[in-house]
Formats: C-alpha cells, sequence, structure tokens
C-alpha cells in the first residue's frame, strides 16, 4: 500500500494552498471594503458614474486600513483559532486521569512515529464523531465526541485517533483552519446582504415609495430623486460583490481536497495496522454523526456532522461507502457493511 502518513505531495500542495488562500482573503477583503463604499456612496445618490468615481476616490484613501485589518485578523486568527473551535464545537480539555484509554492510545500512536503529543479534548454530545484542529506545533488538538468513547472499542478508538493524527502530520489542518476561520468573514457579510437588504436602498418598506415613474425614491436623497436609477444600479453592484465574496468563500470550504479524508484513513491503517477497525469505526461513526456544530466546521470532523449535507461534487467528505471501499481495496479490509466479514 502506498505511503499515506505524511505524504509529501500532499504536505507541499496543502502549504501551496494555505498561501493562495491567504491571499486571496486579502484580495477578497479589498473587494467587500470597495462593495461597502459602492453602497454608502448610492445611498447618497447621483449617477452611476459618479457614485463610482466617489466610490473608488474613498478607497484609494482606505484600502491601507484594510490591509491592516487582514494583517490584525491574521494575527488574532493564528493566536485565537484554537479558542475559535473550541467555542464553536463546545469541546473540553481532557487530562489521562479523566479519560486514561483515550490518552494511553493516542499517546502509543504518537510514541510510535515520534510525534509530539496533541492536546486532548471531549465533546459532550451522545453523536459519533471526532475532528483535529491546529495550525502549528504545539497547539494541535484530537477532540472526540463521549458517544464515540463510549461506543466504540478499543481498536476501533485507536483508528479513529490514527485517523486525526494522520490529518496532523499531513498539515490537512492547517488548510482547514485558514479557509474556515478566514473565509468566514466574507460568510458573514454574504449572510448579513441576503437577510437584510431587502429593499434596493436597504430601507424599512415605511421608508420607501414609488414615484409616478415607477421608481423607488427615498428622503435621504441629496439630489431628490434624480439620478436614482443610477444609485439602484450601484446598489445592486455592492451587493452583487458582497454575494460574490460570500460564494468564493463557500466555495473554498467545499472546495477542500476530498483526497485528504482517504489518506487519513490510510494513514489510520498504516498506524495501526488494523483496516477492518478503520472500517468498522466507520460503520458506526456513520449511523450516528450529526450533532449540534456550525456548519462551516463540518470539513474538521471525520464524518460531516451537519443534518442537512451537500452532497456530490461539492461534498466536504467522500461517502462512507467510498471511503470503505478504498480501504478494502488498498489495505485488504474485509468487514463488510453489516459488520461481518465479507
Amino acid at each position: 500500500m502506498m505511503r499515506a502518513y505524511g505524504l509529501y505531495g500532499h504536505i507541499r500542495a496543502n502549504r501551496i494552498k494555505s498561501v493562495v488562500l491567504l491571499a486571496g482573503f486579502v484580495l477578497l477583503l479589498h473587494a467587500l471594503l470597495f462593495s461597502i463604499l459602492l453602497f454608502m456612496s448610492a445611498l447618497r445618490g447621483g449617477s452611476l458614474e459618479e457614485i463610482v468615481a466617489e466610490a473608488l476616490a474613498q478607497f484609494a484613501g482606505s484600502w491601507p486600513v484594510a490591509a491592516l485589518a487582514a494583517c490584525v485578523w491574521f494575527a488574532l486568527a493564528y493566536v485565537f483559532h484554537g479558542a475559535m473551535i473550541r467555542r464553536a464545537t463546545r469541546a473540553k480539555g481532557v487530562t489521562r486521569q479523566e479519560a486514561p484509554k483515550l490518552y494511553n492510545a493516542l499517546e502509543n500512536l504518537c510514541i510510535s512515529r515520534g510525534i509530539p503529543m496533541p492536546r486532548l479534548e471531549i465533546m459532550e454530545t451522545p453523536a459519533l464523531n471526532a475532528y483535529a484542529a491546529g495550525i502549528r506545533d504545539g497547539d494541535y488538538v484530537i477532540a472526540v465526541t463521549r458517544g464515540l468513547m463510549d461506543t466504540l472499542n478499543d481498536a476501533e478508538l485507536e483508528a479513529v485517533l490514527g485517523h486525526e493524527l494522520t490529518h496532523i502530520r499531513n498539515r490537512d489542518t492547517q488548510l482547514m483552519v485558514i479557509a474556515v476561520i478566514f473565509a468566514g468573514v466574507f460568510a458573514f457579510f454574504g449572510d448579513l446582504t441576503i437577510r437584510r437588504w431587502d429593499f434596493p436602498y436597504g430601507l424599512s418598506p415605511q421608508d420607501k415609495r414609488r414615484d409616478d415613474t415607477g421608481e423607488w425614491s427615498g428622503s435621504d436623497h441629496r439630489d431628490g430623486g434624480r439620478g436614482s436609477g443610477g444609485a439602484g444600479l450601484a446598489i445592486l453592484i455592492a451587493i452583487a460583490i458582497i454575494i460574490i465574496t460570500w460564494g468564493i468563500s463557500t466555495l473554498i470550504r467545499f472546495a477542500l481536497s476530498r483526497s485528504r479524508e482517504y489518506l487519513a484513513d490510510a494513514g489510520s491503517v498504516e498506524l495501526t495496522k488494523n483496516p477492518d477497525a478503520m472500517i468498522s469505526a466507520l460503520r458506526k461513526i456513520d449511523r450516528n454523526a450529526k450533532m449540534d456544530v456550525v456548519s462551516r466546521m463540518e470539513a474538521f470532523f471525520i464524518e460531516n456532522p451537519v443534518r442537512n449535507r451537500v452532497s456530490g461534487f461539492l461534498a466536504t467528505h467522500p461517502s462512507i461507502d467510498e471511503r470503505i471501499a478504498a480501504i478494502r481495496t488498498y489495505a485488504g479490509g474485509r468487514v463488510d457493511e453489516a459488520g461481518g466479514r465479507a
């Protein structure tokens, strides 16, 4: 079987993707800034040319602020991403005394490969799931649910820990943290736009009226309605830019290579030498993986925990059947769908 644990090509690709995502974040942030300035200029009225010119002039003087904001966000996310993720998943740290079987299983896997021990955390839910997170050595974490600990046997639990440990070794966690934490900024503005701006000028219904020509107008326009068509078009453009940045951020989350799960499964088998344990663990997880978690965290988990998951090309995970078929094909696993042997 091909070496899947610490596969250098995969690690290098993840590093390149991380740099691209960081650069893309800066570009998208500037696009978001321009859309906000365009929107504000449109609210003051005028022709489309005047509004765009005013927004461009303001952007020329304010883009360094966006660059500084990006740097600040990078720094905050780098330092506090662990706390952000724990808040989203409600995971809590656990000691060797509190979970000796779990702690010893992970420690043995780390010793066998000479890998620093990640921090262990537990999510208090009966669902069966787990995730790994972290950007740098010293802050990596592996979290499992209480349901996973109570349901899986020792070999299956070790297989799941091996899977998550492989994500850390292959730098999958770095890419996922960057994609989720940074792209969330644009998702926030996109959600806000879609939910709030139901009217052309973002005003409440009582602030709106139609004039004799059927155009929308409002009492706060500086030109008394002149050029309202241009203002409306400018607002539509601004909203479109916000929605596009939101869409790109969503695609970033969905476009994370699904091969990472195949490689993590294979890495677990390489660590434990027990493909059947990985297969039976996946089958049990598949029956009860759903849990209450922020949808943008779905890519972190060993199986998608979101109830209304995206399927097909945009899915964050391959199906359990596909993953088990890969293990059986390349690692000799023999457990069938019912948990017996083929």
